[in-house]
């Protein structure tokens, strides 16, 4: 029996760092109706469900994408600092059904609908990690906070395309079935599985400086 994929979209009121950031426009369309798009694409996915404390978003969602499903943020759970794993694992534990649960966000807009099609496949095809982060490759020097270098000997100075990757959680892409999430409290597993992006399709808008870089791929075409 083939799985029921749900897909959760939290979204805010309220941005510290870029004012009113999910209804702000892109390229003439509110930010969140691009991730919205390629959600609704994805033929794997049964459900979109946009979690939400903001009255404006929940308007914009009624009047643009009746096919998603509006869930009311627990009052508990409003605040910039509550944790994105709390609001996943309440959420999941209050829906009714769902096998698999697939997170992201509305400042991922360059993410393409056959790129969350793969991620599911790849999970679903996978038996040794029990859920899938996507994730940025990085082959360049590293150091911590003391200058000590994390990646690479600065006696041998190699290519930094010869260099062991190091992967950066990206913040795109979440997949991990109920039981993981109500085991583990968290979006993310015990044993994830590294789910490698394009860095330009990977792009999340957490600064303005990020919102113009994405302005300006796809006012030039180069968003996918």
């Amino acid at each position: 029996m083939r799985e029921v994929v749900v897909a959760l979209l939290p979204m805010k009121g309220h941005s510290e760092r870029v004012a009113g950031k999910n209804l702000r426009p892109l390229a003439g369309r509110p930010l969140y109706h691009w991730i919205m798009d390629t959600l609704l694409q994805c033929r794997s996915i049964s459900e979109v469900v946009i979690d939400t404390d903001s009255e404006e978003i929940v308007a914009d969602v009624s009047r643009n994408f009746p096919q998603g499903t509006i869930r009311k943020r627990p009052a508990d759970l409003i605040g910039d600092m509550v944790p994105m794993h709390d609001i996943v694992a309440r959420f999941v534990s209050e829906h009714p059904h769902g096998d698999v649960f697939l997170q992201t966000h509305a400042t991922n807009p360059l993410l393409r609908p056959s790129t969350v099609e793969r991620a599911l496949e790849t999970f679903a095809a996978d038996e040794e990690h029990d859920s899938l982060m996507s994730v940025t490759e990085w082959r360049t020097r590293l150091y911590d906070a003391d200058g000590n270098p994390l990646n690479h000997d600065p006696d041998v100075l190699l290519r930094t395309q010869d260099l062991s990757p190091i992967y950066e959680e990206n913040s795109n892409l979440y997949v991990a079935p109920r039981e993981s999430i109500m085991r583990t409290g968290r979006r993310v597993g015990d044993r994830p599985l590294l789910f490698p992006l394009d860095r330009m399709e990977a792009i999340d808008i957490d600064e303005e400086f990020d919102f113009t870089l994405v302005e300006c791929l796809v006012e030039r075409g180069l968003s996918g």
